[in-house]
């Protein structure tokens, strides 16, 4: 799963990474501990604002980090809703009209898993080798809350999920599962939503590229959430932190496992 990771690009290094036309909602400060029900800036493609009949353009918004279907009860599931899996998203009805109609991309300089080895938990933060910006692949959703006055501006609230992929080499090693990148060839195929058809985003995934990632150990300090800065994802002491790096043989064990 991805229940932790990084983005501290600027706005502007958005806007030039992912070709933004349109930049909406209060901007995010850079967070080094990205954790669930957050802020998160994410890319999608959309009309323009107040222009229903101009062509879809790519949007930077800010969402909330927790999937809301339109049917949610209340605010409160979209903690349990932070991951879909890639091979039920087409099919699962939590996820099923997001993945038709309404998909985009997370950007991050990393994420966080944790490794379960003897009884320890820890922590390496997973990066692109040249330190790129990854694009996760996700879905948004927009709830209405009936709770709210129509007048009331937080009545819409908007809403994303980031999507899993069985994870190997290196990175299954640590744990079972990674987020689906994007790479920038297929990055506007996974935003465009025209067909409205969730087995076009089953397909997209499906041709998504296996991510080859580099494995950084880190201090545990990122376990608590209001840990919050570049230290976190500096390369730890393992004598001082009392873990051991990820080795090859790690690797080969988790192979012959699957």
């Amino acid at each position: 799963m991805c229940g932790r990771y990084v983005n501290v690009a600027s706005t502007g290094d958005l806007i030039a990474e992912f070709d933004v036309e349109e930049t909406l909602d209060e901007d995010v400060p850079s967070s080094w501990n990205i954790a669930p029900t957050d802020p998160v800036r994410v890319v999608m493609r959309r009309h323009p604002t107040g222009n229903r009949d101009a062509g879809p353009v790519r949007q930077l918004r800010t969402v909330q980090w927790g999937l809301l279907p339109s049917w949610s009860k209340s605010r409160a599931g979209g903690a349990k809703m932070i991951n879909a899996r890639s091979e039920t998203v087409a099919s699962k009805p939590s996820f099923k009209a997001a993945a038709g109609r309404r998909r985009c991309l997370a950007p991050s300089q990393g994420y966080f898993e944790w490794k379960h080895e003897g009884g320890r938990k820890i922590p390496y933060f997973l990066h692109d080798p040249s330190d790129q910006t990854l694009a996760m692949a996700g879905l948004y959703e927009i709830w209405r809350d009936d709770s709210l006055p129509d007048d009331d501006p937080r009545r819409w609230v908007w809403t994303c999920t980031i999507i899993t992929r069985p994870a190997t080499d290196v990175l299954g090693a640590i744990h079972d599962r990674c987020p689906v990148l994007v790479p920038p060839e297929l990055r506007e195929q996974w935003l465009d939503c025209d067909a409205d058809d969730p087995l076009v985003a089953q397909r997209l995934l499906e041709a998504m590229p296996e991510p080859h990632l580099e494995p950084r150990l880190v201090s545990k300090a990122v376990g608590n959430v209001k840990n919050n800065g570049p230290e976190l994802i500096e390369p730890v002491d393992e004598e001082h932190e009392d873990v051991l790096p990820l080795s090859l043989d790690d690797v080969a064990a988790t192979e012959t496992r699957r």
